[in-house]
């Protein structure tokens, strides 16, 4: 049972009010923590990301037989890392600031299979069920090319197992792609107002589509009781699963390894600051845990959300983390970023992660519309809205010299800096729509106020 809090105390807090008005907010961390320490209070092993990285090594065969968008890859799921320039230099003249440094996007949004962020979390994890499942039958070891997966007999007993979610959309729609192309009964659950071609997608695959009347929560809800009710049913659960968390946090490493082949410096005085859209937490939450793993202190990481649902936020700010949701401080939870439309944030990324988040930024629905539009004017590059959210950190993270202080971020390792925009979802979008979203946004432009 959910408990009741005293909404009058939790309004004197001005950051919690303005959220309860649905206003932008941003807010940074007062004192840092060092990496190693983060780490070790999250109770987390970073174990977890070397053997995600493994598992998707092993099945790099599988993919690249299966997916043709993965053949490039040799069946590896990653994305590009590129600057855009113009971008930097047409939100600066906007803003009325130069962002100092330079600033990139890392294209999740055009992630093989998927298209986007949740192809590292949520297919780490039917990944790693279809292993277990295989290795317990006795039809598989532990370090086997996962091609043997394909094998008849190894399909039938997949398919006696089925795999339930519940999903705004890219998480059900990774899961239900590669799950169903496992061979196992996959059910998601989704909100009434999730994408209709996201839906008929995944019915197209063979998936059981579960439409509900509430929202992200409720939809997990449903998905939670069909496992518990069937016991050859694995629940992928978005708001606690560390496998899903452990498939994100490989991004760290990958980010690296990109950073160093294009002979980008990272360290104290060459800081990389990440800007991740945040819907449950686990996307972002899984990637900061593998950046601070590859860049300890050098990395700073802000989470970006709607103002309809900045449910981490919330749930950081007041101590409460997933005791409580958008709903109690008077928030509808409804956005066009239909992928952040949550209203209660991850039990497992707000509690055990905060100590490794620099900060939170809050976005109006127009302005990441217009981020979008602007995105595609200056780069030629067209994302769903949810996936611009992290455009609004980087200018409001300098707005706050009081965290810029105490975190060393001065205007020599800011001259050096690399900002990274987390892009998180857009390329299986279909063309009309994504046409919608850029010519929404295109005339939302010089209609936000951007100063």
């Amino acid at each position: 049972m959910r408990q009741t809090h005293d909404l009058e105390q939790l309004l004197t807090d001005p950051v919690v009010a303005a959220m309860a008005r649905a206003e932008e907010t941003a807010w940074f961390t007062a004192t840092p923590t060092a990496t190693a320490a983060g780490i070790e209070a999250s109770g987390i092993d970073p174990a977890i990301i070397e053997d995600a990285r493994a598992r998707f090594g092993r099945f790099a065969p599988w993919f690249a037989e299966h997916f043709d968008d993965t053949r490039a890859t040799h069946g590896i799921l990653e994305s590009p890392l590129v600057g855009i320039p113009a971008m930097q230099a047409e939100l600066g003249n906007r803003l009325g600031r130069e962002l100092p440094g330079r600033l990139w996007l890392k294209r999740d949004d055009s992630l093989p299979v998927s298209g986007s962020i949740k192809a590292r979390g949520g297919i780490h994890e039917v990944l790693e069920v279809a292993e277990r499942i295989a290795i317990k039958a006795g039809l598989m070891s532990p370090t086997d090319d996962a091609r043997v997966l394909d094998a008849p007999e190894v399909r039938e007993v997949l398919s006696a197992h089925g795999i339930a979610v519940g999903s705004t959309g890219n998480l059900g729609l990774s899961i239900g792609i590669v799950a169903s192309e496992l061979g196992f009964n996959t059910t998601v659950h989704m909100s009434m107002d999730a994408r209709a071609w996201k839906k008929e997608l995944l019915r197209s695959r063979g998936v059981t589509v579960v439409e509900h009347a509430g929202n992200f929560s409720d939809a997990v809800a449903a998905g939670r009781r069909t496992a518990e009710e069937d016991p050859s049913v694995w629940f992928v659960d978005d708001e606690a699963s560390l496998s899903l968390f452990a498939g994100y946090s490989v991004a760290g490493a990958r980010l690296a390894g990109q950073l160093e082949g294009l002979q980008v410096t990272i360290d104290a005085q060459h800081p990389l600051i990440v800007h991740l859209p945040c819907g449950v937490g686990g996307g972002p939450g899984g990637v900061t845990f593998g950046l601070k793993a590859a860049f300890g202190d050098a990395v700073h990481c802000v989470f970006a959300e709607p103002t309809h649902a900045p449910c981490m936020s919330l749930g950081v700010r007041t101590g409460l983390h997933d005791a409580i949701s958008v709903a109690d401080i008077g928030l509808d939870g409804l956005t066009a970023a239909d992928g952040l439309a949550v209203g209660r944030p991850s039990r497992l990324v707000g509690e055990h992660l905060q100590q490794l988040i620099d900060g939170y930024v809050s976005v109006t629905d127009e302005r990441m519309k217009a981020f979008v539009g602007l995105l595609h004017d200056t780069e030629g590059i067209a994302v769903e809205p949810s996936a611009a959210a992290g455009f609004a950190g980087p200018w409001r993270m300098l707005q706050d010299p009081a965290y810029l202080e105490v975190f060393g971020l001065d205007d020599a390792a800011l001259a050096n800096a690399t900002h990274v925009v987390w892009s998180t979802g857009g390329s299986m979008v279909p063309p009309a729509e994504m046409a919608g979203y850029v010519a929404e946004g295109q005339a939302l432009i010089n209609e936000v106020p951007w100063r």
